[in-house]
């Protein structure tokens, strides 16, 4: 049996369900008879989503959209960083989403610091864009898990490698 159990506090998302919600998105939008004329079109980079179409108002209904169609598919909302809203040619806007993902350095330190306070038997490493959390007891590590889930956080948590 091992003498130490851990699991890593990481931040990420499942592409092709990011994917499945955006090809969702364009589905509706083009059926929606007051969003059918407008042109929309999102279009995923690698870490973007960029999101073209002809007012303010039809970029709201397509960001309505979007969400539901990400919660649906257990997407946090918490991936998207919405960059403001630009005009394009044509009296167009483009507005840029930033999807999240790792956990920044301040949050790991805020993380570890929260486990260090307030479990002292337990260690917590920043490896990179992931935080392991290491102890003897794998109840300890679940007291851990329940007391994260608690707090509020600006990133999506995820516990892996729970072991």
């Amino acid at each position: 049996m091992a003498s130490n159990f851990s699991f890593d506090i990481v931040s990420d998302f499942d592409r092709q369900e990011l994917v499945n919600a955006i090809d969702q998105t364009m589905r509706e939008v083009q059926s929606r008879y007051d969003l059918k004329d407008t042109k929309t079109t999102l279009d995923l980079g690698e870490s973007t989503i960029t999101i073209s179409t002809d007012s303010e108002f039809t970029l709201q209904a397509v960001h309505t959209i979007l969400q539901t169609k990400a919660a649906k598919r257990n997407l946090s909302l918490k991936i998207f960083d919405y960059g403001k809203i630009e005009s394009a040619s044509g009296n167009r806007v483009r507005q840029e989403i930033t999807l999240q993902k790792g956990i920044s350095a301040e949050l790991g330190k805020q993380i570890s610091k929260l486990i260090r306070d307030e479990f002292k038997k337990v260690q917590a490493s920043i490896q990179g864009d992931a935080v392991r959390v290491s102890a003897k007891s794998k109840d300890e590590l679940q007291a851990i898990i329940q007391r994260l889930k608690q707090e509020e956080y600006p990133a999506a948590l995820q516990f892996t490698n729970y072991r």
